[in-house]
């Protein structure tokens, strides 16, 4: 190997600890009291212009729902993407709270945290959630017309 191709290689192997790097964060998410099934979240990560980047969790085991999580189901997420990042869906007045990993690159640079909702027989929310993603914990209270009474994240 000659200089240049081993000082290429040392630089790569010093630089992907950096773009590697992840905090963990975390979400929770409380439901307003309603009359219905439990819900379905989508919480996920877009850029500024609202493209889907990443998932952070979904709640509802039944993937034949997650098609009511609109906005994220439209962004073509495939199954490996977010398995593991799953769990039960929640009830009316409950909380849901999880910890993740998320890359420190998409902190303080122009992400937002969305959380699509559905409940069965029930209205969609299409990014009934969207906060900017930035280094400071972050809450924001639901609409009048969804499912999510506060969410808050914190590092």
């Amino acid at each position: 190997m000659n200089n240049t191709a081993f000082a290429l290689a040392l630089a790569g192997v010093a630089a992907f600890p950096a773009l590697a790097q992840a905090r963990e964060i975390t979400l929770q998410t409380t439901l307003k009291e309603y009359r219905g099934n439990e819900a379905y979240l989508a919480i996920y990560v877009t850029d500024a212009e609202g493209s889907y980047q990443r998932t952070l969790w979904v709640a509802g085991k039944k993937a034949k729902y997650y098609k009511h999580l609109r906005d994220w189901a439209r962004a073509g997420n495939k199954a490996a993407e977010y398995d593991g990042l799953t769990g039960a869906s929640v009830g009316s007045g409950e909380t849901l709270e999880v910890v993740v990993e998320l890359e420190d690159a998409l902190i303080d640079a122009g992400y937002q945290v969305r959380i699509d909702t559905a409940v069965e027989d029930k209205r969609d929310n299409r990014a009934e959630i969207t906060v900017p993603l930035t280094g400071q914990a972050t809450q924001a209270r639901g609409s009048s017309t969804g499912y999510v009474d506060s969410f808050r994240y914190q590092f």
